[in-house]
This record gives structure tokens, sequence and C-alpha cells, in this order.
């Protein structure tokens, strides 16, 4: 169909343009987040610092052997022994790194499964995503600056900060229910004395006295 301009308004809109042009809509999220346990945990164990504590361990292993062979003396056995400490150091260490890695992990990824923004997470199946950031900021949070910025990285992706919720058009819903239970909570309450009127012995004993609030 031939398109005719009005006069003075130029060319008439194409029939599409509002549709194209239309605000997407945003997903509501529940206030309350996201309901019953996490997920499986999808990633295995820290592989880099695993196999940094077993090199350890063996390197010690290997030395406490060295230092049983009787012509080790002198020197040579004071280094040794130094470097039996060290190694026995940095597997501890490492160990205990890996314990208390798994551990906030753990914490971690329970929490950020009750987040409204794990019901999204969920319908996406972004689990093995959820899970990289977790560990990235884990690892930020032990001290890694290189984790700390990857952790950053997901974050928004994940829509964990205000500006990432606005990009991915999420928003979490008003708790109306909440919202009312919390001003009922705020409310002053009355006292009992305020609530009772005190009658006078003059005024109920036919006297002038009048009906006295507390």
């Amino acid at each position: 169909m031939e398109m005719i301009a009005m006069a003075g308004m130029g060319p008439a809109p194409k029939p599409n343009a509002r549709r194209r042009n239309a605000t997407v809509a945003m997903t509501k999220l529940p206030a309350g987040g996201r309901k019953g346990a996490p997920p499986k945990w999808p990633l295995p164990d820290d592989v880099v610092t695993v196999a940094k504590r077993d090199m350890a361990q063996r390197q010690a292993d290997e030395l406490e052997l060295a230092l049983l062979e009787p012509e080790l003396t002198g020197r040579a056995r004071s280094a040794a022994q130094r470097k039996l400490d060290a190694a026995q150091t940095a597997a501890t260490v490492l160990g205990k790194q890996l314990e208390t890695q798994a551990r906030t992990e753990g914490e971690l990824w329970a929490e950020l499964w009750a987040t409204p923004q794990a019901v999204a997470w969920e319908r996406l199946g972004w689990t093995r995503e959820v899970a990289q950031y977790v560990r990235w900021k884990v690892r930020a949070e032990m001290g890694d600056l290189d984790a700390s910025k990857e952790a950053r990285q997901l974050g928004d992706r994940l829509g964990l900060t205000p500006l990432a919720m606005l990009r991915l058009r999420w928003e979490v819903a008003t708790d109306e229910v909440g919202e009312q239970r919390q001003e009922r909570s705020a409310r002053p309450a009355r006292s009992a004395r305020a609530r009772l009127k005190v009658v006078d012995p003059e005024a109920a004993a036919g006297g002038d006295g009048a009906v006295a609030g507390s």
C-alpha cells in the first residue's frame, strides 16, 4: 500500500516502528529470594592448589628419607633439614588453604542460591557460571588480586549489582506483605493506661468531679 505523507510532517511512520522501539519489559524477581536447597556443587577441587600441596608433601617425604642416611652430615644435613621444614610448612599451609576455601565456597554457594537473582539463574541454567563466580570470589577474599578482577566481571554478568540487574532487565518485586508487616510493627503501641479512663471518686459519688483521662 502506498504511504502518503501528511503536509509538513514528513513521511508516515512504518506500521512496525512502534513495536521495534518498544521498551523491553523488566523481569520481576521475588523479594523473598529462591526457596529450597541449592544445586549440587558442579566444580572439582582447586586442582592447582591441590597439585602444589601434593608436590610439597612429596618433597617433604623425600627429605625425611634423606635425613635417615648416616652419610648425610654437617652442612648438607643442616640444609636438608631446612628444606624439610619449608616443605612441611608449605604442605600444611596449602592444606589449610584448601580446607578454608572449600568451607567458604560452600557457605557462599548456599547464600547466593537464596537470593532473588537465583530464581533467574535457575531458569537460565547458570549453575556452573555461579560456581565459577564463587571460586573466584573466595580466592579474592583470600588475597588474590587477579581473582578479584575475575569475580567482579562474573558478578556483573550474574546481575549481582544494581547496574548489572538494570542491564539484564531484572528487578526485585515489591514485598507488599513484608512492608505491611514492618509498618504494623513500627507503630508505637498505646499503653494500657492511655486506653483506660479513670473515674474521679467525687464524680462517682455525685460531686462536681469530671472523668479524667490518664
